[in-house]
C-alpha cells in the first residue's frame, strides 16, 4: 500500500482454527484489532493515554472481504493505514496477508468515546495532531 502502512507478523495457532485447520473467520477481526492497536501504540497511544484521557475507541463499523483461508501454523503480517480521520472518528483500511497474498479485507471505523457514558467525543488534539501526518 504506502509508506503509513502499519505492518504485524502473526503466526497461526490452533486456538485461531476450526476442526478442519482453517482460520476461523472472525479471527480475521481479531489480527486485524492488534494491528490497529500496535499502530496506535507505536505512535504513542497505548493504553496509559487512552485511559489518562478518559476515553476509548470502539468499532462503529466494519466491512470485511475475504478473498482466501488462512491455515494452521501460517505466518501471516495484518496491516492498518488509516484511510480516513474525522472528528470523532478514524477509519482504517487493513489486509491480513499470507508472503505477498491478501487473505482477507477490511475496512473499519472506529469512534472515540468519552469512558463513562460511552458517548462520542473528538479526538484529543495532541492525538490528531499525530493521526494526521500518519494518513
Amino acid at each position: 500500500m504506502t509508506a503509513q502502512e502499519f505492518s504485524l507478523p502473526l503466526r497461526v495457532y490452533i486456538e485461531d482454527t476450526d476442526a478442519g485447520g482453517i482460520v476461523y473467520y472472525v479471527n480475521y477481526l481479531k489480527f486485524m484489532e492488534r494491528a490497529r492497536t500496535e499502530f496506535m501504540r507505536n505512535l504513542g497511544f497505548g493504553k496509559d493515554f487512552i485511559f489518562n484521557h478518559d476515553l476509548m475507541f470502539v468499532v462503529r463499523d466494519a466491512a470485511i472481504k475475504y478473498l482466501k483461508p488462512a491455515k494452521l501454523d501460517d505466518q501471516l503480517e495484518a496491516t492498518a493505514r488509516i484511510a480516513g480521520l474525522g472528528g470523532a472518528s478514524i477509519t482504517f483500511e487493513q489486509i491480513v496477508r499470507r508472503g505477498g497474498e491478501d487473505l482477507a479485507r477490511g475496512e473499519l471505523t472506529i469512534a472515540c468515546v468519552d469512558r463513562g457514558g460511552i458517548t462520542p467525543r473528538r479526538i484529543p488534539k495532541a492525538m490528531k495532531d499525530r493521526l494526521i501526518p500518519a494518513q
